[in-house]
């Protein structure tokens, strides 16, 4: 098994502010304080990677910066221009919701991780390496067309299966979403084309508000082809685990992908501050593992996942390590956080998250292979 690996330096460097989630603000009571979301967490991730030895098993993929044709495939010529321009004032911009902010040459570095989700697409379909991770930064998913928000200002993984479907032949791209916040952009992208299945695992009514309920399933000829799991707070491994074998597993089966891209947040952790679940590293790895024998079914092994959010910078490294570990099928270390996420209550499978789980099962029969 030969996995594939991105990462770059300028990732770390993407500037998210001053403010813990909104700007500093001295007469709102808002102390200056590092971001929810700044970059040290996935620099943490790269570095465990890195001195726990599983680098030397990855094939690292160089990255690339997408050319303004390749995002916009997905996003509007305004947008696009709006981030550019933004990102050539002395203090940056914001992304679009105002919580969102960019430093001075935000463009650059958002392109960098559309573009190098591109090139680990690439490889992957390209036969260079059987699986891959991405490691980018900022975050994509809930990029919509037109805004970006929510910590991302281009969808990297929109970005990539249009480039997979426009330029390397695959016309059937799955997405599986297990951010624990709802992949609202990348739904929006792909809402009415039934060649693009998105299947999103979340805590129910998280982020963004009132988004991704069982209930929407997509629009015109996509519809049946946007598979919502709305969690509810406080599952942990019992719950995902019945998510991916009632859910996840069967819905692949049905589509039949060419590829599977994953957008791979870890922020359903049970350590993170911006959401409500109890997840340990070992759903991590079981979600893993539900996705690379999907796509060894149709796929031919072509399994890609790319980096989404995940805001515990002691918790997310482990769950990273152990994800690509399984990915390329080298143990390197054992999680020594596990103890602690996994004694706690609530890790079995309850009534109610069966049920939530179930709702989103019997949408199953609804998707075909085409």
């Amino acid at each position: 098994m030969t996995t594939g690996y991105v990462w770059h330096e300028l990732f770390g460097w993407h500037d998210t502010g001053s403010g813990p989630l909104f700007p500093a603000d001295p007469a709102a009571g808002i102390q200056p304080l590092a971001h929810l979301a700044h970059p040290d967490t996935k620099r943490r991730m790269h570095e465990l990677i890195a001195v726990s030895g599983l680098l030397d098993h990855l094939t690292r993929i160089p990255t690339r910066v997408a050319t303004e044709a390749e995002i916009l495939r997905v996003h509007t010529p305004e947008h696009v221009e709006r981030i550019q321009r933004e990102s050539g004032l002395p203090k940056g911009g914001d992304a679009g919701d105002g919580f969102s902010p960019f430093g001075k040459g935000g463009y650059d570095i958002a392109a960098l991780a559309a573009g190098s989700a591109i090139a680990m697409v690439e490889a992957v379909a390209g036969r260079s390496v059987d699986n891959g991770y991405a490691l980018v930064n900022p975050p994509g998913h809930h990029a919509l067309p037109g805004t970006g928000m929510g910590f991302c200002i281009f969808n990297n993984v929109a970005v990539a299966v249009r480039h997979a479907q426009a330029e390397l032949g695959i016309r059937r791209v799955a997405v599986v979403d297990w951010d624990v916040h709802h992949g609202n952009g990348t739904q929006a992208a792909f809402a009415d084309d039934p060649t693009v299945l998105t299947i999103s695992l979340h805590q129910d009514n998280c982020f963004p508000p009132d988004s991704g309920p069982v209930t929407d399933r997509g629009r015109g000829a996509g519809t049946g082809y946007d598979l919502n799991i709305p969690m509810p707070p406080g599952t942990g491994d019992g719950g995902y685990r019945y998510a991916a074998e009632a859910v996840i597993a069967p819905a692949l089966e049905a589509f039949r992908p060419e590829l599977i891209v994953v957008a791979s947040g870890f922020d359903a952790n049970g350590m993170d501050p911006l959401a409500r679940q109890l997840i340990s590293s070992r759903a991590f790895v079981h979600l893993t593992e539900t996705v690379m024998a999907a796509a060894d079914s149709s796929a031919g092994g072509r399994l890609v996942l790319v980096q989404e959010g995940g805001y515990s910078p002691v918790y997310v490294p482990f769950c990273g390590l152990l994800t690509i570990a399984t990915l390329a099928g080298v143990p390197v270390l054992e999680d020594p956080i596990l103890p602690i996420i996994a004694g706690q209550a609530g890790h079995e499978l309850e009534p109610h998250q069966k049920d939530a789980v179930d709702r989103a099962a019997a949408l199953v029969t609804d998707i075909t292979a085409g």
